[in-house]
């Protein structure tokens, strides 16, 4: 679903996923540094948007997702993941019920896939799940931001800001009041310096929470049964997951960053050493230069300096090994 912001003068349009909004709109560490000062905006409306109502709602999705939603108040903002029933990552959702609607945002492209896995899981209970994407836009006020939400919009807050389920027709009009606008690169540097995970870049086929920090932010360790949940259980009781994500400071010298997917070895290990963990998201930060974030082996030494692709790399700790 292409953005009519679009249209903003500099926008120059994402690729990939994240096509249909714009990756910046001329000025990325501007953009990056109005995002952290908290004016301006982001166009997120390429994202999913599902709607779950009736009266059953809260207590159903309590039994699918790995979060304690059943007696999630209004207005307040939580995140969920669907498991595998080998506790594998299938989907992410960020949610907020404003009372009588459980609104979640997804991945784009991932709605349908979602829709059909909770269709399938409604037996006797009284919900309804729609697709809104067509009708709603998903936009981001940044942490301190002080724009005025209009009245009777669905806002989704957290420590890093709103996200606000717009109508769709109202897009163009909002943004003209609550500028500058603020591309995806932006929003991904901020995303990446804070060490948050995304579906689909952070994740792969095999992934589990506890290898992304998920646990407690988005998996509740002390609720009852839902797909995936012993993997979650073992994991978390008996052993340690595989791998363990981590922020990489990459060496500024080099032209290009890394680009996802990159092989990460050791740097003591030379070139012909053995892969280690691979890039998820590089970016290039308006304070502290080019990051990323990667999976790694999770007996991989903390202080053992890498090396991404030809990039040298040091790692922070974002999981415990």
């Amino acid at each position: 679903m292409k953005s009519p912001l679009l249209t903003l003068p500099g926008a120059v349009p994402a690729e990939g996923v994240d096509e249909g909004v714009a990756a910046h709109y001329g000025d990325l560490f501007r953009e990056q540094r109005a995002l952290a000062d908290g004016a301006g905006f982001v166009d997120l409306s390429h994202r999913g948007v599902v709607a779950v109502t009736g009266e059953d709602r809260l207590s159903w999705l309590h039994l699918l997702l790995t979060q304690h939603v059943s007696d999630l108040p209004a207005g307040e903002a939580t995140e969920a993941l669907i498991l595998s029933a080998h506790g594998h990552i299938e989907h992410a959702l960020y949610l907020v019920d404003d009372g009588s609607t459980t609104w979640a945002h997804v991945e784009p492209g991932t709605q349908d896939a979602l829709i059909a896995y909770l269709e399938s899981m409604k037996f006797f209970y009284r919900v309804e799940v729609t697709d809104r994407t067509a009708d709603f836009a998903v936009l981001h006020l940044p942490a301190g931001s002080i724009t005025q939400v209009p009245e009777g919009v669905v806002v989704r807050e957290t420590a890093y800001g709103r996200d606000l389920f717009l109508p769709r027709a109202d897009l163009e009009s909002y943004a003209e009041k609550v500028g500058p606008a603020a591309g995806l690169l932006a929003y991904e540097a901020l995303r990446v310096e804070h060490h948050r995970p995304r579906l689909g870049f952070e994740t792969d086929h095999r992934t589990i929470p506890h290898e992304l920090g998920w646990i407690g932010s988005a998996v509740h360790l002390q609720k009852g049964c839902y797909r995936g949940q012993e993997t979650v259980a073992r994991v978390q009781n008996l052993g340690k997951p595989p791998r363990r994500l981590v922020f990489l400071h990459l060496d500024g010298s080099e032209v290009h960053l890394p680009v996802a997917g990159t092989e990460v070895r050791r740097a003591d290990e030379g070139p012909d050493g053995r892969k280690i963990g691979f890039i998820t998201t590089s970016v290039r930060h308006h304070e502290l230069g080019p990051v990323a974030l990667a999976l790694v082996k999770r007996n991989v030494p903390t202080d053992a300096p890498l090396v991404a692709g030809e990039t040298a790399a040091a790692q922070e700790v974002v999981v415990e090994p």
